[in-house]
C-alpha cells in the first residue's frame, strides 16, 4: 500500500502536492524563468495551449500565442505583511516590459475594477485587508484574443492543471487498520489515506471539479480562472461554517471556563469580521463579474456557452452571499448569549454585594454613631454637664442633613405633582369663568329676543 503521509496540504490549505505532476506534455527544461530581484517570493506559472485540449510549459517570455495556441502567465504575490506599493514592485519585476505602468496599476490597486486598459479586457476583485490574512482575496487578470495574464494573493486551489487519472482523487482509496498487521493479512490495493489529509479534502466542495479540464479557447480559460476563485471562497466558507459548529458544540458541553475564555479571546467579534470581509469580497465579484460578461459580449473569440457559464457563476456568489449573511446572523446570536450570560453573572456576583451590604450597612451606622469624638454619648459614663448636649446635637444635625438630601431626591416628584395640580386648579377656574360668561352671554340674548309688552 502506498502512503500519502508526505503529501499533507500546508499552508493556507495548499493541495500542490495532492495532485501529481503529469510527466507527459511537459519538457523538463521549458519551464525555467529568468531570476528577478524578488526571487523565491514571487512564483510564476507559464502555459501554452494548442487550442486541442493540450498544454505544455513555456518560458516566461509574456509572448502572443500564434495560430489557435494561446499563452497563460500567472502571477502568485506571497502572502506575507507587506504594502500595496511592494506588491506593484513585485509585478513591475516579472511583467515590464512589456506592460506599461498603467496596466501595473491596474492589477495591482485595491478595489473592483472592470474595464478596457490599452486595448485589453482588465478586470481585479482585489479586497483591501492586510495581506496576510486569511480573508483577504485578490484576483485580477488582462485579457487578450491570444493570452491571458492574471495575479493572485497567495495560492489559488485548483487553479493549475492535472491530466485525467493523475490526481489523488481518482485513486481508489483505503483504510490503515492497525490489525490488519498484527494478524499478518496481505496488504489491500489502494492508497492509504490519512485522516488528517481526508479531514482536509472533506472542506472543499469541488473536488470532483479537481481534474481541470484543459481549456481550448481564451473564453475556457477566463471562465476557469473565475471558477476557482468562486471555488476558493466557498471553500473559506464551508471552512468557517465547520469552524462554527465545532464552537457550538463545544459551548454546549462547556461550563464557565470555556464561555470565559471566549469572552476574552473575542473569538466571535473576530469571525463576524472576517465574515464581513468575505461579504466585501463576494459584493466585489457581484459588481466586476456581470461587467465582465457584458464587455465579453461583444467578443468575437468568447464563446457563447462560456457566457452561460458566467451567468452560473455570478448565480453562484449571489447564494454564496446569502450563505455569508446566514453564518454571520448565527454568530451574532452565538455572541448575543454569551454577553446575556456574562451580563447575568455580573448580576449574581452584584446580587451578592447588595446582600453583604445589607448585612453590615446597620453595624456601620452602629460604628458611626458610637465613635462620634462627643460628649453625651448613650452608654459610655460622659456625664459632664458642658458637653452632654453634644451627642443630641450632632443627631440633630445628621437628621437634618438626611432629610435635605431626601429632599433633593424628592423635590422633582414633588415639583411635578405641585405644577399637575396647579395646571388642574387653573383649568377648573378657566372652565367656571367660561360656563358662567356663556350662561350670561343666553341669558342677555333670551331678553333681546322677548317681545317687551306695555
Amino acid at each position: 500500500m502506498d502512503s500519502v503521509e508526505e503529501e499533507v496540504p500546508s499552508g493556507e490549505g495548499e493541495m500542490e502536492e495532492l495532485v501529481r505532476p503529469s510527466s507527459t506534455n511537459v519538457p523538463a527544461s521549458v519551464n525555467e524563468h529568468p531570476p528577478s530581484h524578488f526571487s523565491g517570493m514571487v512564483r510564476q506559472k507559464a502555459y501554452v495551449f494548442d487550442g486541442f485540449g493540450n498544454y505544455f510549459n513555456k518560458d516566461w517570455d509574456l509572448g502572443e500565442g500564434e495560430g489557435k495556441e494561446f499563452c497563460w502567465y500567472h502571477v502568485e504575490l506571497p502572502k506575507v505583511r507587506q504594502k500595496c506599493s511592494q506588491s506593484a514592485q513585485h509585478l513591475i519585476d516579472v511583467l515590464c516590459p512589456p506592460l506599461k505602468l498603467q496596466d501595473i496599476l491596474s492589477l495591482a490597486s485595491n478595489g473592483p475594477f472592470c474595464g478596457h486598459v490599452d486595448g485589453a479586457l482588465v478586470f481585479r476583485v482585489n479586497s483591501p485587508g492586510p495581506i496576510s490574512s486569511s480573508f483577504t482575496f485578490r484576483l485580477a487578470a488582462r485579457i487578450t484574443e491570444k493570452s491571458v495574464i492574471t495575479v493572485s494573493l497567495g495560492r489559488v486551489p485548483r487553479l493549475g492543471f492535472s491530466p485525467v487519472g493523475q490526481s489523488l482523487l481518482s485513486e481508489i482509496p483505503s483504510v490503515e487498520n492497525p490489525s490488519n498487521y498484527k494478524r499478518g493479512s496481505t496488504k489491500r490495493s489502494g492508497i492509504v489515506i490519512k485522516e488528517h489529509v481526508l479531514e482536509f479534502l472533506l472542506t472543499m466542495n469541488h473536488s470532483e471539479e479537481a481534474d481541470n479540464p484543459v481549456p481550448k479557447s481564451i473564453s475556457n480559460l477566463v471562465v476557469h480562472v473565475i471558477d476557482t476563485h468562486v471555488d476558493h471562497l466557498e471553500d473559506v466558507v464551508t471552512k468557517l461554517e465547520m469552524e462554527l459548529e465545532t464552537v457550538e458544540l463545544e459551548l454546549d458541553r462547556g461550563g464557565f471556563a470555556l464561555k470565559k475564555e471566549m469572552l476574552d479571546d473575542r473569538r466571535f467579534p473576530k469571525m463576524h469580521l472576517n465574515l464581513q470581509r468575505l461579504l466585501q469580497v463576494i459584493a466585489h465579484g457581484e459588481q466586476v463579474f456581470p461587467r465582465v460578461k457584458e464587455k465579453c459580449l461583444s467578443k468575437s473569440w468568447f464563446l457563447s456557452k462560456d457566457i452561460n457559464l458566467l451567468d452560473e457563476l455570478i448565480g453562484r456568489l449571489r447564494r454564496l452571499k446569502e450563505n455569508v449573511g446566514f453564518l454571520a446572523n448565527r454568530v451574532t446570536a452565538i455572541q448575543a448569549g454569551l454577553d446575556s450570560w456574562q451580563s447575568e453573572q455580573i448580576n449574581k456576583k452584584l446580587y451578592y454585594l447588595s446582600f453583604l451590604s445589607i448585612v453590615f450597612l446597620p453595624l456601620s451606622v452602629i460604628t458611626g454613631v458610637f465613635g462620634m469624638n462627643v460628649g453625651g454619648v448613650p452608654w459610655t459614663m460622659q456625664n459632664n454637664p458642658e458637653v452632654k448636649d453634644g451627642f443630641f446635637k450632632v443627631m440633630v444635625l445628621c437628621v437634618a442633613m438626611l432629610l435635605l438630601v431626601l429632599l433633593c431626591f424628592l423635590f422633582p416628584i414633588l415639583y411635578s405633582h405641585m405644577m399637575a395640580w396647579y395646571k388642574k386648579r387653573f383649568l377648573r377656574r378657566t372652565w367656571s369663568h367660561n360656563r358662567r360668561s356663556c350662561r350670561r352671554t343666553i341669558g342677555i340674548q333670551e331678553r333681546s329676543c322677548c317681545p317687551r309688552i306695555d
